[in-house]
């Protein structure tokens, strides 16, 4: 190449899994002058698409060895202006996949912000049928290790303001909540994590929602719901059973994997909480559950298994102050995570022990249940500073009425022709799961 090289170049890149299309950026950016790689940080990248499965340091160390790399920075946002005006480059090179999707705009700003230093833009064509997110995607398929899954839930925690999960009881629900996905003006929505819920295992069961089904039987759950796919479980633990139990439940779901369970400050014989004050329910004092999360940390094995503490004053309408004084106990006990319920239909209750929770120092991650308060989007949810938001019914109820449509369908009709249009192809179905 007959020009002259230039002074400085630089180069963004998330860079989860190496190919040739980065390497062949890197070859392009380096006839010009010295490269400066901006990589993207794992809470950039989290901000528009999944959490990189290698993390910062891992990813730094690779791109720091390769040939040709000068420096490698951190890229700390979607937004490239304010690397430009701290690095200043003669040309700023990405390859031609940004002129589309979530990084359209993030192009225009970038094109305007070279203009203005005299710089200018290079765009190699994007290397066609291969990127990092591909990569992953045939990797994760092919299954993930315990401590990888187990360890996933803290970092999304890291990483993102907020994170949603949603409920799932069967392999076929995991697949669901596992592929799921949709693409909102260039940012990629996925579920962050799946819910076990106790009730919808139960309800799937033909059991009632009273701690009936055991762990034994949970555990096969557990394994349908692992083989198929790779997100981060939080594991509905009820109260957590007998004081002298816990701790074998927590080496139980910590040994396979699960990231967290939720534990209720109730006792006795569990009702759930949506039945409220309408069935006899009582509430575990606060020394006694105090003492249940500090032996359930000390069983942990790993720093990466959360005990979440859900309280249940809201539920049995004993008022904000109460809510707060367990919240502050169960947090001085050890609790990685306090999770507060309601079953009002406005979302009042939940925002003022928001604002209240606000004000504990060294709080850790808030967790919300949206079931009867669900007119509230999830952006407000992060404003008032929730940090773990459970979709914890929705699969199992919207699939229960449209079998029973169906069911009834083929009985009025004496034939299933009538309800064909709201199934699945036999095709579909047969293709829904692959042979190998």
């Amino acid at each position: 190449m007959n020009e002259q090289k230039e002074k400085l170049i630089y180069v963004p890149m998330v860079a989860d899994y190496i190919h040739h299309g980065h390497i062949n950026i890197i070859n392009i950016a380096k006839t010009y002058g010295d490269v400066i790689v901006g990589l993207m940080t794992d809470k950039s990248a989290a901000s528009y698409k999944r959490l990189p499965l290698l993390s910062y340091d891992e990813r730094y160390k690779i791109i720091s060895n390769i040939k040709g790399v000068k420096e490698v920075v951190p890229q700390d946002q979607l937004d490239f202006v304010e690397a430009i005006q701290k690095y200043k480059p003669d040309i700023f090179v990405h390859g031609s996949d940004w002129k589309n999707g979530v990084q359209k705009e993030a192009r225009k700003r970038v094109i305007e912000a070279m203009k203005q230093i005299g710089g200018r833009v290079i765009e190699p064509d994007y290397t066609k049928d291969i990127s990092s997110t591909s990569i992953s995607k045939s990797i994760l398929s092919a299954g993930v290790s315990v401590d990888f899954r187990l360890s996933r839930l803290k970092k999304y925690l890291e990483n993102k303001p907020l994170i949603r999960g949603i409920d799932v009881h069967n392999g076929l629900t995991s697949l669901i909540g596992e592929t799921t996905s949709c693409n909102i003006n260039g940012i990629q929505k996925e579920f962050d994590f799946l819910w076990m819920s106790s009730l919808t295992e139960s309800t799937a069961k033909g059991k009632p929602d009273t701690e009936l089904v055991d762990i034994t039987s949970r555990l096969n759950t557990i394994r349908d719901v692992m083989d198929v796919s790779t997100k981060p479980i939080i594991f509905d633990a009820d109260t957590g059973g007998k004081l002298e139990h816990f701790p074998y439940l927590i080496n139980t779901l910590e040994r396979v994997g699960i990231s967290a369970c939720i534990i209720e400050d109730k006792k006795g014989l569990k009702r759930n909480s949506l039945f409220g004050t309408d069935v006899e329910q009582f509430q575990e004092e606060i020394d006694d559950f105090c003492k249940k999360i500090e032996i359930g940390k000390k069983s942990t094995i790993s720093n990466d298994f959360m005990v979440i503490a859900r309280i249940e004053s809201l539920i049995l309408e004993k008022g904000l102050d109460d809510a707060l004084s367990r919240a502050k106990a169960y947090i001085k006990s050890g609790a990685d995570g306090i999770m507060i319920h309601s079953r009002r239909k406005s979302p009042e209750e939940i925002r003022g022990f928001c604002i209240k929770y606000k004000e504990i120092d060294n709080r850790p991650p808030l967790v919300v249940v949206p079931s009867s308060f669900n007119s509230i989007y999830e952006n407000e949810l992060e404003e008032m500073g929730v940090n773990i938001v459970i979709y914890a019914n929705q699969l199992l109820r919207s699939a229960y009425p449209a079998m029973v449509r169906t069911a009834k369908s083929i009985l009025d009709n004496g034939r299933s022709l009538e309800c064909d249009a709201d199934l699945m192809s036999i095709k579909e179905i047969l293709n829904l799961i692959p042979d190998v």
